[in-house]
């Protein structure tokens, strides 16, 4: 009889606790996510103002770029938009994994990740070492620089976000199918990072 009881006072204890997480988890929902995408939002109206300033100085000019300015090579610029692209697509792979609970899969596409967006900002230094104006030349060369560069900071942001999840994915069962809101964060900021480019390469070289 007393063992009946012990059992009957366990149970009821372990439903409490079960009823107490369940209501603690709806009590407190994980809005992480929300703040990252209202972080980029906000990063997003900062690019939205550097873009306005640019079609701004662009359409009160007489001539754009001003004369004498050099011309932009399209090849560097468009092979580094492809592997920019590109590299959305292999960080998504990451993503699909680590929801099948593919620790390694996760693993390679992040390392492809980090180094497409390495070899996309080699690309950009190599860029800059080549060009043949600096960033007092005139006002265009100051927006090409300031819009490449702060965007290229983002991209370096992006690849040690990516890097630091990696790092934290060779602990055992840190990332898995019910936990991985790095792994996410991170593919949904560099997502961010390519519309941006996709938007300034239209700007600076296409238009």
């Amino acid at each position: 009889m007393q063992g009946s009881v012990s059992d009957q006072t366990q149970i009821n204890i372990e439903s409490a606790s079960e009823s107490h997480d369940s209501h603690g988890h709806h009590e407190h929902p994980d809005f992480r996510i929300f703040g990252l995408i209202v972080f980029l939002v906000a990063e997003g109206m900062i690019f939205l103002g550097l873009f306005i300033a640019y079609l701004a100085f662009r359409s009160m000019a007489p001539e754009w770029p001003p004369a004498g300015t050099p011309k932009l090579e399209l090849m560097l610029p468009g092979i580094n938009t492809v592997i920019l692209l590109g590299s959305s697509l292999v960080i998504h792979q990451a993503d699909t994994a680590i929801k099948k609970n593919d620790v390694k899969g996760l693993q390679l596409w992040f390392g492809l990740t980090a180094l497409m967006g390495i070899i996309f900002l080699g690309g950009q230094l190599y860029e800059y070492s080549h060009l043949e104006f600096g960033l007092r030349t005139n006002l265009f060369a100051s927006t090409f620089y300031v819009l490449t560069g702060f965007h290229g900071l983002h991209v370096t942001v992006g690849v040690l976000l990516i890097l630091s999840v990696l790092w934290r994915s060779m602990k055992g069962e840190h990332y898995g199918t019910n936990n991985h809101f790095g792994v996410e964060a991170a593919e949904i900021y560099w997502h961010f990072v390519d519309v941006i480019w996709v938007i300034l390469f239209i700007l600076l070289y296409l238009l």
